[in-house]
């Protein structure tokens, strides 16, 4: 009799203990292994519906990572015929502070992507221009777009999605505004909410979507979320990174089945290597998980 009873109170423990709590337990210990690491984890699976935040409400420096509302609103903003997306900007470099219009201008040698600049004084398509912002983190295409989407009306998108606690207030190397208090900030549950909302078609209509995927899945920074999934998995992703802070915000495909949001969100980790190191092995630890390959 007691036997039984033994059994029937593991049986009731294992049901009261949340589904995640193994696959937390591992990432947790894993962030426990870097010294001083502040990290953020959200993960929503589509398929299962299962869930998994550590610390995901944890504001952060941005950094690239503001680059998808910018890329949002945009699409919105094509959606709703206020011009089209194969319209061409001119190429500058010079721009206008947002916090007192003071000009600045972009050093080259700090952008993820330096063939913009070769440009300056040719009109460039809009859509070719969220794809350098994307996929090449372009800091001179982000600048160029930042000012036709209009920070007020990313926000206000952002909120509408259930994106709470994301502010893009600035454009990248505006040091006037850095300088004001005006940060770009984001959590990781937030990332996930607008990556679910692009991936489920709330952001926008099927076609935006469609493209806005496709803008994700040409990342061509894959050091990160990419690097802990089997090769030929897709990923649509975004990274962003300032100095000890890095990010990967990304939507996973495993085949025959929907796909899940992960976003890995660091801080207080100098070595950049050691940051995606760790990203890749939470990465690899969500993917076992939604494929059912954890032990």
């Amino acid at each position: 009799m007691s036997g039984m009873i033994t059994v029937l109170l593991v049986v009731q423990l294992a049901a009261a203990l949340p589904p995640d709590s193994s696959l937390a337990a591992r990432i947790t210990a894993r962030i426990a292994a870097v010294p001083a690491a502040q990290v953020s984890v959200a993960y929503v699976d589509l398929e299962t519906r299962d869930t998994l935040y550590i610390r995901a409400d944890t504001v952060m420096h941005a950094a690239s990572t503001m680059k998808i509302p910018v890329m949002v609103q945009l699409y919105r903003d094509a959606a709703a015929k206020s011009f089209s997306l194969d319209q061409g900007l001119m190429v500058v470099n010079h721009f206008a502070s947002f916090a007192d219009g003071s000009p600045f201008e972009l050093v080259p040698s700090e952008d993820g992507d330096t063939t913009l600049y070769r440009e300056a004084g040719n009109r460039v398509p809009i859509r070719r221009l969220i794809h350098l912002m994307i996929t090449r983190s372009s800091n001179l295409a982000t600048d160029i777009l930042i000012s036709l989407a209009g920070p007020d009306r990313i926000n206000a998108t952002l909120r509408s999605l259930g994106a709470d606690h994301t502010s893009v207030l600035r454009g990248v190397q505006d040091i006037k505004a850095f300088d004001a208090g005006m940060i770009n900030t984001t959590t990781a549950r937030d990332l996930a909410t607008i990556l679910t909302a692009i991936e489920t078609g709330q952001a926008d209509n099927e076609a935006s979507t469609r493209a806005m995927r496709d803008h994700l899945l040409a990342d061509e920074f894959n050091d990160r979320i990419p690097a802990g999934v089997p090769r030929g998995v897709k990923v649509a992703h975004k990274t962003g990174e300032i100095t000890a802070v890095a990010h990967d915000a990304a939507i996973v495909y495993p085949p025959g089945r929907k796909p899940y949001v992960l976003v890995v969100m660091t801080r207080g980790i100098p070595d950049l290597s050691v940051a995606a190191a760790l990203t890749a092995d939470i990465s690899r630890l969500v993917y076992a998980r939604a494929t059912g390959a954890a032990k």
